[in-house]
């Protein structure tokens, strides 16, 4: 293996029926004969690896001495799995556990010096899968949102949520009789519409993602529509005060108080909640969700604390 290789894998476990991909991105001087403390990185809802996870946290870890396994979730990016688009929290949960079970199986990984971050609702999805996955070390979650939370307030108060349903159930009866399926679009179609908003993380959003700056083939906001109860029935906080006991570094950005992905909040309320008596919340003055993706004063300033957090936790 050579310095700053990148490896792509595949690998299968037994409770599947599909194939994950994953970017391996190895250390410098990396020597097989040795062994390596591990990070795993998740991508945001919608995302895929070759965007933030992939293509700022992971190598910056991986300069850092880090083995980092950048990973598609199940039925998203280049992983397999049927219906494609589908977000389900609990699927996106044991993905994580998937991704360990794959490490522990390599020679130069240290399996008792393996972390986890995760960024947006990978984030979210990295903070509920430590409360259960105990070979996670220490826990990093970069502006972590509460995907069962964004779903319930995007579905509206005055029975917005039970609306919503409805329509869900509605979807998966049409899809069960071979009717065309749905795919819904997270964004607005255009920047003006997204301006029009005037919220902060949909206006980012768009210029994350439907711009240069950070799309990618398979980072396609999409989310399959006759399988969406599961996240409106699904907290990633839940029986965090009992469960939750690793290091844990919180990052949030300041200006995201407002943002309707309610990251900042999420970020405050799991820093309170986790029963980890070691835990540190890094709120970055003017910085926002999307800062926090690829932006020097975002990721480049929380890099230099998460850096120094796995230091000393793994």
């Amino acid at each position: 293996m050579t310095t700053g290789t990148i490896e792509r894998v595949t690998f299968r476990n037994p409770d599947m029926y599909w194939d994950i991909a994953a970017d391996l991105h190895f250390p410098p001087n990396f020597d097989e004969s040795k062994t390596y403390p591990t990070i795993v990185v998740a991508h945001p809802i919608g995302s895929c690896k070759e965007q933030t996870s992939g293509n700022i946290y992971a190598p910056a870890l991986k300069d850092a001495g880090y083995l980092v396994i950048a990973f598609d979730a199940s039925f998203q990016g280049a992983s397999g799995g049927e219906p494609r688009f589908l977000e389900d929290p609990a699927q996106r949960v044991q993905d994580f556990s998937r991704v360990v079970d794959h490490l522990v199986t390599l020679p130069y990984v240290e399996i008792d010096r393996i972390g986890v971050l995760g960024i947006c609702g990978g984030g979210g999805y990295a903070l509920a899968a430590a409360k259960t996955e105990k070979r996670f070390r220490a826990v990093v979650s970069v502006t972590g949102a509460n995907f069962g939370r964004l779903q319930r307030e995007m579905a509206g108060q005055n029975g917005g949520c039970l609306q919503a349903l409805v329509g869900i159930a509605q979807q998966r009866t049409k899809d069960a009789r071979g009717e065309q399926s749905a795919v819904n679009g997270f964004l607005p179609e255009t920047r003006d519409a997204a301006q029009q908003t005037g919220d902060i993380d949909i206006i980012e959003a768009f210029e994350y993602y439907r711009t240069d700056r950070g799309q990618a083939k398979h980072g396609c906001v999409l989310f399959e529509a006759a399988h969406g109860a599961a996240a409106l029935g699904w907290d990633a906080f839940h029986l965090a005060e009992e469960l939750f006991d690793q290091p844990l570094l919180v990052v949030i950005g300041d200006k995201d108080k407002q943002g309707a992905f309610g990251a900042h909040r999420d970020g405050h309320e799991i820093y309170e909640r986790a029963y980890s008596t070691d835990k540190t919340l890094l709120e970055i003055d003017g910085a926002s969700h999307y800062d926090l993706y690829d932006r020097p004063h975002g990721a480049g300033e929380a890099l230099k604390t998460v850096i120094p957090f796995f230091d000393d936790r793994l």
